[in-house]
């Protein structure tokens, strides 16, 4: 009795590029509607629950942004992967996790305080010190109390102090659309990330112009709003167990 062979890594290789291809028409059309440059938006393909083999063969169709949401899969990857490429810690940290982190990740896209914001700088001035480490500050916009993040008000009052830090860069915000039926129902999140990143960087510079906002579901309307980076998971990789709508 013969039975289905397993998928070869030039099998994966195009299996990936025909996904890679349809997300970057898709982010192609979203900026065509609202007159932006496709090439301002950075896609990370999110790994988390795909196996490695998987992840070699999205590095070897050429993506160089890959998102985790744990330290030690991130870390298990990357040994396997190589060094060519940077991962994003997408997930949220624990305090007790943020070493591993900074050493492992080349930015953390999820920083949710201004406690943890001060421990990242303390341990890249420590493990890092030649160079800034890149992180987001994550905004939870909807004041949903399922989420992470700050609210706007209380970043904005922390922001100050966050500029002060001296050996991390500020590279923007991101944030974590709702649940939706229907992706246009989570558009007024991304417009209010994108309306507070631009009154928080009129009143502090040192904040950069970065958003992350928009996963495989509701993508194309981040784009529409403004998004320069999106992490898109199941779009690209296919279905996961576990998942569920609205996850990467």
């Amino acid at each position: 009795m013969t039975g289905e062979s397993s998928p070869t890594l030039g099998d994966e290789i195009v299996r990936f590029r025909k996904a890679h291809d349809r997300v970057l028409e898709a982010i192609g059309d979203a900026c065509l509607r609202v007159g932006r440059n496709a090439g301002d938006v950075t896609l990370i393909a999110v790994t988390k629950g795909v196996a490695v083999d998987r992840v070699r063969a999205a590095v070897a169709a050429g993506q160089r942004d890959l998102g985790e949401n744990r330290v030690r899969e991130a870390a298990g990857k990357a040994a396997a992967v190589g060094a060519d490429v940077s991962w994003h810690l997408i997930g949220p940290l624990q305090s007790n996790k943020a070493r591993a982190a900074v050493a492992s990740f080349a930015a953390i896209d999820s920083v949710d305080s201004l406690a943890l914001a001060r421990r990242l700088d303390r341990l890249a001035l420590e493990l890092r010190p030649d160079a800034l480490l890149p992180i987001l500050l994550q905004v939870n916009v909807d004041a949903d109390e399922a989420k992470h993040g700050w609210r706007p008000a209380d970043l904005e009052r922390d922001l100050p102090a966050l500029s002060d830090l001296g050996h991390v860069r500020l590279d923007g915000v991101m944030t974590i659309g709702r649940v939706v039926a229907h992706a246009d129902e989570a558009r007024p999140t991304f417009v209010a990330l994108r309306r507070l990143s631009e009154r928080l960087r009129r009143a502090e510079p040192a904040l950069g112009p970065v958003l992350s906002m928009g996963m495989s579901d509701d993508y194309r309307v981040a784009v529409e709003e403004g998004a320069t980076q999106i992490r898109v998971g199941r779009a690209l990789f296919g279905p996961r167990t576990g998942d569920a709508r609205g996850h990467c």
